[in-house]
């Protein structure tokens, strides 16, 4: 979810820091993934129907990232940056976008009034303004709140759950964690890789909640964050650089494969999808990362498509879903098949992907250059 500017290709070694250039590319590849998803999601949300299936486990990749990145970027800097310069430094790097996706939310609020979505022709423009300043808090909201009807933890850019629980994870590798040795580390590892497999096989045989700021939910969501964030950390930590050739392309196509997965088994049968969801977030997803911080990119072609993935990746997760609630409401009234809207789809994801774009180059890298600049961060 955020674009580490300070890593490179390889395993980090003395001296200046380079930049993980595959590492970026995975990223974008699996925020384009979860655009592919939230397309697939608007015409069925049978999670036994739908095409591209295990979108939502880019989160629990995002993650894993995350902690890798923290690790790198932090884990030396210690001894001469404060708790407040970390915090400091976090909210520069994400939190412009986080404003901004409320924004664009909120403008298009209320041309997303469909039939899936009945509650906005209701809604008050003041009532929809202050929940737009509860977003860009990140204050989280209760279904009670709801003004649109799913019941969202941020009704005008649902992703920003994620970003909700990503500044937990940093307020607890900054206070706690980061001063954990390995083995301390590895057993908080192990005991969340356990909680995962339990909440998974327990429930509906997936991991795809965090959403609303509900009990259940949350339970999902800190679940889904304790492991994959603290895995990426301890992998940081521990990990020896290996020769992979072709990295990024083997890791992409492993990220686009196990993010398309149709659903396994039926519903008799839920724990063969647990099984394969757990092995993902367990297993696959830190293999994905350590294989491409080991990797190299040795072509220009190939580094400025990483790098333009990268650039986005970020963007393009936290502001697409307000251009996807209109969609998913069009389909709503239009009841369309996928075929028949083929070319709307490729309007939502071009625009998806220039409305990042121009995010990234009007607002946030201004915006963060200058708080950069005015608060040293």
């Amino acid at each position: 979810m955020k674009t580490a500017k300070d890593l490179s290709s390889g395993m980090p070694s003395s001296g200046t820091k380079p930049h993980y250039e595959i590492l970026d590319g995975l990223r974008g590849v699996a925020a384009v993934m979860v655009v592919a998803f939230h397309i697939s999601e608007a015409h069925t949300l049978d999670r036994f129907e739908q095409v591209i299936n295990h979108g939502y486990l880019a989160v629990d990749f995002f993650f894993v990232l995350s902690g890798f990145v923290i690790g790198y970027a932090y884990d030396d800097r210690w001894g001469k940056m404060t708790v407040g310069d970390f915090f400091k430094r976090r909210l520069i790097r994400l939190h412009p976008l986080v404003i901004m996706g409320m924004i664009i939310g909120a403008t298009l609020f209320y041309f997303g009034g469909s039939a899936i979505f009945p509650l906005i022709h209701d809604i008050p423009v003041w009532k929809m303004l202050v929940y737009m300043v509860l977003g860009m808090l990140l204050i989280p909201m209760p279904p009670s709140m709801d003004i649109r009807g799913w019941e969202e933890m941020y009704t005008l850019d649902a992703p920003s759950w994620t970003l909700f629980f990503e500044y937990i994870a940093n307020i607890f590798y900054a206070l706690f964690i980061r001063k954990f040795s390995k083995k301390a580390l590895a057993v908080l590892v192990f005991l969340a890789a356990c909680a995962t497999v339990h909440l998974i096989l327990t429930t509906a045989g997936d991991i795809n909640g965090g959403w609303s700021f509900t009990e259940t939910h949350l339970r999902f969501g800190f679940t889904r964050l304790l492991y994959p964030f603290f895995a990426g950390l301890l992998l940081y930590r521990m990990g020896k650089p290996i020769h992979v050739k072709h990295a990024f392309l083997w890791c992409s196509l492993l990220v686009v494969i196990a993010l398309s997965m149709p659903r396994i088994g039926d519903s008799e049968h839920v724990w063969m999808n647990g099984l394969y969801e757990s092995f993902c977030i367990i297993i696959l997803f830190p293999l994905i990362v350590f294989w491409g911080a080991s990797g190299k990119i040795k072509s220009k072609y190939a580094s400025r498509i990483c790098k333009f993935l990268g650039d986005i990746s970020f963007p393009l997760y936290i502001t697409h879903y307000p251009v996807m609630y209109l969609y998913i409401g069009w389909i709503s009234d239009t009841h369309h098949t996928f075929s028949e809207a083929i070319w709307v789809v490729l309007l939502v994801v071009v625009s998806s992907i220039a409305l990042a774009y121009a995010c990234l180059k009007l607002y946030d890298e201004p915006v963060r250059r200058w708080l950069r600049k005015r608060y040293n961060g």
